[in-house]
């Protein structure tokens, strides 16, 4: 594994099936559970589940690219959600729950936004609309301790589906 990792951040409803499938990911260095995109400085899962600080739950991700480059990362984030629901995946329902995916730089805006596109065009989710967000990522604040690695702590399955290869 190559020094230079670069960052990835995604929401795509509940933190720990996320961060269970991104860590599946050969390349993928670390995946950390957390909060972005609100108002309120160092938010608590306690305040974050109201809905009322407007931060998602967040999977941040180091990865090395020259084993797996940003845009097959894309491709397993669409792969392992529902794009198309708003604020909801499954029985978990709110703002913080919303798919979005937080770019850090242009080239990450560039290759999801054409991610996003392609699969719009596709009609894979039929008529129903592609409502990721893409958004400047802004502060992580890491989630409490309990919430990193959940699945392998409690030795509990994903709560995440696959809807297709990426």
């Amino acid at each position: 594994m190559s020094n230079h990792l670069i960052k990835a951040t995604f929401g795509a409803g509940c933190f720990w099936g996320v961060e269970h499938v991104f860590r599946a990911i050969e390349g993928v260095n670390d995946a950390v559970c957390g909060y972005m995109g609100g108002s309120l400085v160092n938010p608590s899962y306690k305040q974050v589940k109201t809905g009322t600080t407007d931060h998602a739950e967040v999977v941040e991700v180091s990865f090395d690219p020259s084993i797996i480059d940003y845009e097959n990362l894309v491709r397993a984030f669409f792969a392992n959600h529902n794009p198309t629901t708003v604020n909801r995946q499954g029985e978990d329902e709110g703002s913080q729950y919303r798919s979005v995916i937080f770019v850090h730089d242009e080239q990450q805006r560039q290759v999801a936004s054409e991610i996003k596109a392609q699969l719009a065009q596709s009609k894979k989710w039929g008529e129903r609309p592609i409502v990721t967000e893409i958004s400047d990522a802004v502060e992580f604040y890491k989630a409490e301790e309990y919430h990193q690695s959940y699945f392998a702590k409690n030795q509990l399955p994903s709560c995440h589906v696959a809807f297709g290869d990426f």
